[in-house]
């Protein structure tokens, strides 16, 4: 196997395709007979075999019929990869363990269809696709995500067995893909947010707090800030009230490196870290992320998590990759 890879390499290389839209070309297209164009072929010369010993014109007849279908086949394999124009699209990033998902548009200039079109990375799932005459389809192309960084997926096989299955045509096409891989998030409960407030400290930034009204306690909420005159004239059975404050760095959650489980691996501290930053985004929390060698200044939104949960898929990769 890894012998028949090194040919592969060889013969079609593993270079990125830098000219886009891509227009598969006759060069870029190649066919060879399949399973059942094998055994097609092994028929036809039995029959011919059979014809000649005994001398049968109808058989003949038969065989030469059957093998301009073959060939006939063959051309239009070809012509069903031939001129068809592919354009990929930017893949989103995504969590270890799920599948990675770039797009790609696939266009037929042509005024015939394009059947039975599949398309897939290397030992992933396939999709299947047909185009209209003239018309165009996007579709994605699923990669699973096996470990946090940046995924390269690799070439993209185009192949097609259209019509009658007796011939295999394909080609390769290798766009400049990758997407970020996030660490798959391990649940866990915040840390308390007195921990949070030393590590805030520690940096020398107390800040000055000012009462800003109250809302629901949430489990990253210290018991000091719970409002217990508030609770105790209410009559319902709702959740604990919070005073909240503004202008200080005690609204502010750290997740800090040093937070996590010292016994556990590297790999398992950044997936924790990973669940605290969704669970804090889920809250709505204001929240800020240290590493050993790195920060990020507390802040909320999608962008903001999405920076946090990069900065973590992306730690030490480099060195790592150095290493290896």
């Amino acid at each position: 196997m890894r012998q028949l890879n090194v040919l592969q390499q060889w013969l079609f290389g593993r270079r990125h395709d830098q000219q886009w839209p891509l227009m598969l070309g006759q060069r870029r297209i190649f066919i060879v007979p399949s399973a059942a164009g094998i055994l097609f072929a092994v028929v036809l010369l039995v029959m011919l075999v059979g014809a000649i010993n005994y001398d049968l014109s109808l058989g003949h007849a038969l065989i030469f019929l059957l093998a301009g279908l073959g060939l006939v086949a063959m051309v239009h394999s070809f012509h069903n990869l031939f001129g068809l124009r592919l354009t990929p699209g930017r893949a989103d990033a995504t969590f270890v363990g799920a599948l990675a998902r770039f797009p790609l548009q696939l266009d037929n200039p042509r005024r015939q269809q394009r059947r039975a079109l599949e398309l897939s990375f290397s030992a992933q799932p396939v999709v299947a696709v047909d185009l209209p005459a003239e018309g165009s389809a996007s579709i994605t192309l699923p990669c699973l995500a096996q470990r946090r960084g940046r995924l390269d997926p690799g070439r993209v096989t185009l192949v097609t067995r259209y019509p009658l299955g007796l011939f295999r045509a394909w080609s390769y096409i290798h766009p400049s893909w990758s997407c970020v891989v996030y660490p798959k998030p391990l649940r866990t409960p915040l840390p308390p947010a007195s921990a949070a407030t030393i590590a805030e400290h520690r940096q020398g930034d107390g800040g000055q707090e000012d009462f800003a009204g109250l809302r629901p306690r949430q489990l990253s909420d210290p018991t000091r800030h719970i409002a217990w005159k508030a609770v105790a004239r209410r009559t319902d059975e709702q959740a604990l009230l919070v005073k909240q404050f503004a202008g200080g760095a005690s609204d502010e959650l750290w997740l800090d490196w040093s937070l996590t489980p010292a016994d556990r691996d590297s790999e398992e501290r950044l997936s924790i870290l990973a669940g605290w930053i969704m669970l804090a985004d889920e809250q709505q929390a204001c929240y800020g992320l240290r590493l050993p060698n790195q920060q990020i200044a507390p802040a909320t939104g999608s962008a903001h998590r999405a920076a946090c949960l990069q900065t973590l898929a992306l730690y030490q990769t480099e060195e790592r990759r150095d290493a290896a």
